[in-house]
């Protein structure tokens, strides 16, 4: 849409890609998580044209993207990608620490199946 009257946001956040259908991307604006130029949207049919800046909050991060320009189709990734410019700053590896091993936590299955002996003293902790 080379003519500058904008696109809505939702179909724009469809054909670039940052979510995977439409209602997605409806149910996300209605949520708060879009912001326009710092400013915070709920509504899923306002316009944005080229230059603006998204900020948008999914899955735990926060990505900063300048559309370039409105989209025609929602097409593949290479063609999408062309529509922004992507302002996020790299991912901060200071939180977890830079040289720190993964966790050592957590379940680990064991290498075999308990036995009866050990099925019903598991059974016994568990229930009392």
């Amino acid at each position: 849409m080379a003519d500058g009257t904008g696109q809505r946001i939702d179909k724009w956040l469809f054909f670039a890609r940052v979510v995977k259908s439409r209602s997605l991307a409806q149910k996300l604006v209605q949520s708060g998580a879009v912001r326009i130029n710092r400013d915070k949207t709920t509504n899923a049919a306002r316009l944005v044209r080229a230059d603006d800046t998204l900020t948008v909050s999914i899955h735990d991060t926060v990505r900063i993207l300048k559309i370039r320009d409105c989209g025609t189709r929602r097409g593949p990734a290479s063609e999408a990608a062309e529509l922004y410019e992507d302002l996020s700053p790299p991912p901060d590896n200071k939180a977890r620490g830079k040289d720190a091993e993964p966790s050592k936590g957590g379940y680990t299955p064991p290498k075999r199946p308990p036995n009866k002996k050990e099925r019903r003293a598991h059974e016994r902790l568990r229930w009392g």
